[in-house]
């Protein structure tokens, strides 16, 4: 399994456009194969930086999802949106394995 994140630097006057585009995602991705995370937007701090991120199980299964997200129709809307929006302003994306598993159950206080 691989953990695609996905660093995003946004328009900070147009923070609501990328709140909408990442609940469409939240419905596109994983129709199309991916295990979604989460898109994650400023609250304090930045108020240009937000994340995706999500699993999948390799690269090759990355190129098939990457296919069906440009053919679901939610997933082209949102890519329109985002192009017409011009709320992003850049974006990275790196792939990364978790290499810390398995990990300790949590400790309640």
């Amino acid at each position: 399994m691989i953990t695609c994140f996905i660093r995003y630097e946004i328009d900070p006057f147009k923070r609501e456009a990328f709140c909408d585009y990442a609940r469409n995602w939240g419905q596109a991705i994983p129709r199309c194969g991916a295990d979604l995370t989460g898109y994650f937007a400023p609250h304090e701090g930045s108020a240009t930086t937000a994340y995706g991120v999500y699993s999948i199980e390799s690269l090759a299964a990355y190129e098939t999802y990457r296919s069906r997200l440009a053919a679901d129709p939610l997933g082209k809307e949102n890519y329109d949106f985002a192009r017409r929006e011009r709320f992003i302003l850049k974006e990275d994306r790196i792939f990364l394995r978790n290499v810390s598993l398995p990990h300790a159950k949590r400790i309640e206080p």
